[in-house]
């Protein structure tokens, strides 16, 4: 592998004083596109930055959607003791880890900052502060090294990766996104463009895993890969009987099954009305496994039947969707995904989701959905700030005036 220089880790100030000024690279502040239309896919590279939440992640992806470098620092050891995310602490270590993890993707890629085509980081929505370090970050080494800066809708970056490399995940298509901020059913019309069709009203599904493991006392897995609390619940449930304790699917009334929308705040809160009231003990492995089974199927059971009547009411819409693609943290439990396929089979259309890794935060995602906004001619200016509280389906109403430079306002 040829690895880009190597920065001293003892005596790594650069002797600039022995260049001239004349090689000093100039940046262009007009024409910065950098001709990407004139690469062909294989040759165009983007980095992404990831920093929405708890994982700092970077990641340089081709153009034709191949992964030439990835790098992912979790903090599952960091939150666990306090059960959930602080976001102070998780914008403090991003602050700590966000350079090393450039530096080692970048390196990994065998580049230097200034190789790349582009630079990705996600936007919003998500916690202020972790966002405020990644966009930080992208644009002071996109300014300094004139590269194009995109800005990069985090649900969006979670929907297209499903088409990274791919030419058979076509628009339009229904997508599933679940994962711990977000349950969402809609149309991905193109990039860029969506229509929501359903949404949660209360608690997004991750949300509802993650307390109800924390209820029952699941411990937290600290790993790399499928650490957290709502895998430690997807763990214990394939342990259990979910039979032991029938639980009600949520919604399934009569007043409310006709509706698209999610709710999974009353199956949370009657777990833990169980417990309170002893009918299971929450220091038994066994009877933690059961409940954890029960919910699951329950859980499961209310995503099945939004994500059947969504593709219902994409049909009637008039959308001939080509797939139902499932993305977002919580599309990597197994159950979630025969659920969701089962789906699909009913619809005769594949159902498409990216690997269990991808599936959760990462920088890969936010670097490829560079790459197809850049398609797209969709860049963003150097004075662009992050946005907390972003619907997906708002996204088309961003203004994007045709720039050739990202030092364009």
């Amino acid at each position: 592998m040829i690895l880009a220089r190597r920065l001293s880790t003892k005596a790594q100030t650069r002797v600039l004083g022995t260049k001239a000024p004349a090689q000093m690279r100039v940046l262009s502040t007009k024409a910065q596109i950098r001709v990407l239309s004139t690469k062909a896919p294989a040759q165009i590279r983007v980095l992404g930055i990831e920093t929405s939440c708890d994982d700092t992640a970077a990641a340089v992806v081709s153009g034709d959607g191949r992964i030439l470098s990835e790098t992912n620092r979790h903090q599952h050891s960091v939150h666990a003791a306090f059960g959930g995310i602080v976001p102070g602490l998780a914008a403090a270590h991003h602050q700590a880890n966000l350079p090393l993890v450039l530096r080692q993707t970048l390196l990994g890629a065998g580049l230097r900052i200034g190789d790349v085509d582009a630079v990705a980081v996600t936007r919003g929505p998500g916690m202020a502060a972790s966002l405020g370090v990644g966009v930080a970050a992208a644009k002071a080494l996109a300014a300094v090294h004139a590269l194009p800066l995109v800005g990069v809708h985090h649900m969006e970056a979670h929907a297209l990766l499903a088409r990274m490399g791919r030419d058979d995940v076509r628009f339009p298509f229904v997508c599933v996104l679940v994962s711990g901020g977000h349950t969402t059913t809609l149309v991905a019309h193109d990039v860029n463009r969506y229509t929501t069709i359903g949404a949660t009203r209360d608690d997004s599904v991750g949300e509802a895993f993650d307390k109800v493991a924390r209820d029952l006392g699941l411990a937290w897995p600290d790993a790399q890969d499928g650490g957290g609390l709502g895998p430690a619940l997807e763990q214990a449930a394939a342990r259990g009987d979910a039979a032991r304790f029938p639980l009600p699917v949520p919604m399934d009334k009569s007043a409310s099954a006709a509706s698209p929308d999610f709710s999974f705040a009353g199956l949370k809160t009657h777990v833990r009305r169980m417990r309170d009231a002893g009918a299971f003990d929450a220091r038994a492995p066994q009877d933690q496994a059961d409940m954890a089974a029960a919910f699951q199927r329950a859980a499961v059971a209310h995503l099945r039947k939004k994500t059947a009547l969504a593709c219902r009411r994409a049909r009637a819409m008039g959308v001939d969707f080509s797939c139902i693609v499932a993305s977002g943290g919580v599309a990597s439990n197994a159950a979630v995904r025969r659920a969701l396929a089962a789906v699909a089979e009913a619809e005769r259309v594949p159902l498409e989701c990216p690997p269990p890794r991808l599936c959760t935060d990462n920088g890969v995602m936010v670097a490829w959905a560079g790459v197809e906004r850049l398609r797209r001619g969709l860049l963003d200016p150097y004075t662009f700030d992050f946005i907390q509280r972003w619907p997906l389906d708002r996204l088309s109403e961003m203004p994007y005036p045709a720039r050739a430079s990202s030092f364009d306002p």
